[in-house]
């Protein structure tokens, strides 16, 4: 009880002896240069009304900046706007805006290298190359920030929110739009991504690589130039987001590519020209998802084995599935398909004879691409209510045995 109070009272006379430091055009200090030097360790800077262009801001101490009013850093399109050295660094409520662009390297409106416990928070970060980049951070968090960059090619541009060998981060309820990838994670482990909005990017929306047991939730991705791409990665866990309107010839909702032990849930995935596009993946479950109006649903391709695909809706997609094989190691059970025209004698619940998703026009489409001008035309009709009475093309055991006859409500 005694070394509790004791530590009480010492915590208590470090925060009492913690300063803070007032900043602006018509105060004693007019820099946030000038309370750096005077700052100390547990200070906090204000940062009052006013445009601030200061160059490079290196932090080496541990403080709190918080603007106040409309404050405004300018980078003057040339340098970094901050960089953070230490640990326990707290950035918020400022707006930061033109940073330099260089091929060399990232420069961003927060930077921080080596550091933890950064909180960085309700900015406004706009025309940045980078937004806000950490590389080989930990235990920090990033949320309410608002990120856009006014760049329109990808050369000219950097990441919105871009994390590089970094654990146990979580990037909450952001909005980026107009970089070239709205989130980009390589090396990142143990991480929580949530609520974000990214949309209108010129690449991905999201985009990671070698990254493992992180979790993305909530999230809006919404009219990327790509879409989503998730890499080289294991243990990814994927719920409740919206992939939406990712359209173009290379673009997909959600581009799965060499990824294992793996659960995607509860998604919707809407209006985009390939939903899920897998390549090299296994042991990973998918289930009470919902796929409407796409063009594919999910390209599965041959290379992908001992996935389960179950519990989800299929509505109103031009394909429900495209392969480039012939068999199929992979489950699928107990899915709704708005196509399928069986019946169900016994009032169970379920079909009483198996639906086989991919059609003879989606096999052809799959292995010359020009033939989609022909979707809607009766030659595909006949095409394909031929293969129903005469399987040749379409791979036999690529089938749902038990089809549901009603659809899954995916929000309860």
């Amino acid at each position: 009880m005694r070394i509790a109070v004791l530590l009480f009272i010492v915590g208590f006379s470090i925060q009492a002896q913690s300063a803070i430091w007032r900043v602006g055009p018509a105060l004693q200090l007019k820099t946030i240069h000038a309370a750096l030097e005077k700052s100390s360790k547990g200070d906090t800077i204000i940062v009052t009304s006013g445009l601030y262009q200061e160059g490079n801001i290196r932090i080496g101490k541990s403080v709190v900046i918080i603007g106040e009013g409309e404050s405004t850093v300018d980078g003057q399109n040339k340098f970094e706007v901050f960089t953070i050295e230490s640990n326990n660094v707290t950035i918020r409520n400022l707006k930061i805006t033109n940073t330099g662009v260089s091929s060399l390297s990232d420069l961003a409106a927060i930077g921080a290298e080596n550091v933890r416990g950064l909180y960085i928070s309700n900015n406004v970060i706009d025309n940045a190359f980078f937004g806000i980049h950490l590389a080989n951070c930990k235990t920090s968090t990033v949320e309410n920030n608002i990120l856009t960059s006014r760049s329109i090619d990808e050369l000219h541009t950097g990441n919105g929110i871009h994390l590089w060998k970094c654990q146990s981060i979580t990037i909450n309820n952001n909005k980026i739009t107009k970089h070239r990838d709205g989130i980009y994670l390589e090396f990142v482990t143990d991480s929580f991504i949530t609520n974000n909005v990214s949309e209108d990017n010129l690449r991905y929306g999201l985009h990671f690589m070698f990254s493992h047991n992180d979790e993305y939730s909530g999230n809006t991705f919404k009219n990327n130039g790509a879409g989503i791409a998730v890499m080289y990665s294991r243990g990814v866990k994927m719920f409740r987001n919206h992939f939406m309107e990712n359209w173009g010839s290379t673009a997909f909702g959600l581009l799965l590519k060499e990824i294992s032990e793996s659960r995607i849930e509860r998604n919707v995935f809407y209006k985009n020209t390939v939903a899920i596009y897998l390549e090299g993946c296994s042991r990973s479950h998918f289930s009470l998802n919902e796929f409407r109006e796409n063009g594919f649903a999910l390209k599965l391709q041959a290379n992908c084995d001992d996935n389960v695909f179950e519990k989800n809706n299929f509505i109103a997609n031009s394909f429900d599935l495209g392969t480039n094989g012939s068999m199929t190691l992979n489950t699928i059970n107990k899915n709704y398909w708005d196509k399928y025209s069986g019946y169900d004698l016994n009032g169970d619940g379920l079909g009483d004879v198996p639906f086989h998703p991919v059609s003879m026009y989606a096999m052809i489409v799959e292995k010359m691409p020009t033939s989609i001008m022909l979707w809607r035309s009766f030659l595909v009709f006949l095409l394909d209510r031929t293969e129903k009475v005469i399987p040749v093309v379409t791979p036999e055991n690529l089938r749902d045995d038990v089809p549901v006859m009603t659809s899954y409500d995916i929000n309860s």
